[in-house]
């Protein structure tokens, strides 16, 4: 993300990096520490990097990464990076926020088969497999060549475009522009084909609904009649005294009848 958000500054791009990382399950704590992997990003003037915790929220994203994205355009930011808290086959959120969805490799990975996670291939449009360099180059490129294999059994999300898989080095700044002008060439062709356009509203919309579902939850952990009904029925499941699905639906007649 460095070696690209360096190349971009150069152009004359101000780019913004909203980093997720994730959030213990256990101690409930983030590291934070993307910026310790970008120092030469983090201090350039034409450049913001944000490192954020994941929390609760599933998907490789924060709950607020989208109002994130907003500000920093409204900053002046032209290019905004998002990166993900890894690669899972969950982490696929972020296509929900995102004009295009780049997945980064490592070589040499795992098979070509096991080493594919289905979720977020279908939903790649640009797969780049770093480290390219030194004693791991024809590694790369035999990395490169099974995701290529793998990517003509998957159906491409855009009628536009088709996903590619490219090699690159950071270390070396190989192949960065060529990912760039790849990248450029893709949200063309989304907008001549109107397919950027009706991204763009498909995401509103699955906002929409994400926000309603996360005020909704909200409203009905605060509802009176449902907290004192928590400690009861999560004693009866914890029992085994009652199913989970009915003791959610007594939560939600009860948040229905508070009034």
């Amino acid at each position: 993300i460095e070696a690209l958000g360096r190349y971009l500054t150069r152009l004359g791009h101000k780019v913004a990096v909203l980093a997720v990382d994730p959030t213990s399950a256990v101690t409930g704590g983030s590291i934070l520490g993307d910026k310790t992997r970008m120092p030469d990003l983090s201090v350039n003037p034409n450049a913001f990097v944000r490192p954020s915790p994941a929390g609760r929220t599933l998907g490789g994203v924060t709950r607020r990464t989208r109002e994130s994205m907003l500000l920093c355009e409204a900053a002046g930011f032209d290019v905004v990076l998002i990166e993900t808290v890894g690669v899972g086959q969950s982490e696929t959120a972020v296509s929900d926020m995102t004009d295009l969805f780049l997945l980064l490799l490592s070589p040499g990975g795992g098979d070509d088969l096991q080493g594919i996670k289905r979720g977020i291939m279908e939903l790649a449009d640009l797969v780049l497999v770093n480290k390219s360099d030194g004693p791991q180059a024809l590694i790369s490129q035999q990395t490169v060549a099974d995701y290529r294999a793998a990517l003509t059994f998957m159906r491409a999300r855009f009628k536009a475009i088709k996903p590619e898989v490219q090699a690159c080095s950071a270390l070396e700044g190989v192949g960065i522009e060529t990912a760039w002008s790849t990248l450029v060439g893709f949200t063309e062709k989304l907008t001549e084909s109107g397919e950027g356009q009706q991204l763009r509203m498909t995401q509103s919309k699955a906002w929409m609904w994400g926000e309603t579902a996360e005020i909704l939850l909200e409203e009905l952990k605060q509802s009176t009649a449902v907290r004192a009904a928590v400690t009861r029925l999560e004693d009866q499941v914890g029992a085994g005294e009652v199913p989970a699905t009915a003791a959610a639906q007594s939560l939600v007649d009860l948040y229905r009848k508070r009034d």
